[in-house]
């Protein structure tokens, strides 16, 4: 790729992280290495066990603490996961490993204060110029969307969560 673009996977809605993890997979098939980065979650879900099977061409990083964050609790770790992690992402942009990196929920580590949208912002400018990057989770700054050249939202209209459906490994996790 001569130029990289920004990416903005946000919204309500189900399938940012599963829309990501197709670009992933779609660059991996085109023999381009990509990054998985993901913040505030450290759990084993079913995508990355997929995922594993292509570890020659992705790598996964998970800077979180294995459990749903809140507000409140937790808050001193989570800070410490997510800062560790946006330091080891900004040296991997900047040394160009990777042609496509993934900052799965980084929207929402900025939504829990564990880094302000400057701090992504400044470490994704900081990329080759030919690296794609992708920002997944709820709550996109209007900074970054500003900054960023592809904006998707998904939107919830319908969900059987409401309805008291749990989620399902394979599907949700």
């Amino acid at each position: 790729m001569k130029k990289g673009y920004l990416q903005v996977y946000t919204g309500n809605g189900k399938g940012k992280t599963t829309a990501a993890i197709g670009l992933a997979i779609r660059a991996a098939g085109a023999g381009l290495r990509v990054l998985l980065a993901q913040f505030v979650k450290g759990m084993k879900y079913s995508e990355i066990k997929a995922l594993q099977r292509f570890s020659d061409l992705i790598t996964i990083r998970q800077y979180g603490r294995g459990c749903f964050i809140q507000k409140e609790a937790g808050q001193e770790e989570d800070v410490d996961a997510a800062v560790a992690g946006l330091k080891e992402v900004r040296e991997y942009l900047r040394e160009g490993l990777y042609d496509v990196v993934i900052l799965d929920e980084a929207n929402i580590a900025v939504f829990f204060s564990l880094f302000t949208v400057d701090e992504l912002i400044e470490v994704i400018r900081e990329r080759k110029p030919e690296c794609e990057v992708v920002v997944t989770g709820r709550y996109a700054p209007q900074k970054l969307i500003d900054e960023a050249d592809l904006v998707t939202e998904m939107r919830e209209i319908k969900h059987y969560y409401a309805n008291g459906v749990e989620a399902r490994t394979g599907i949700e996790r």
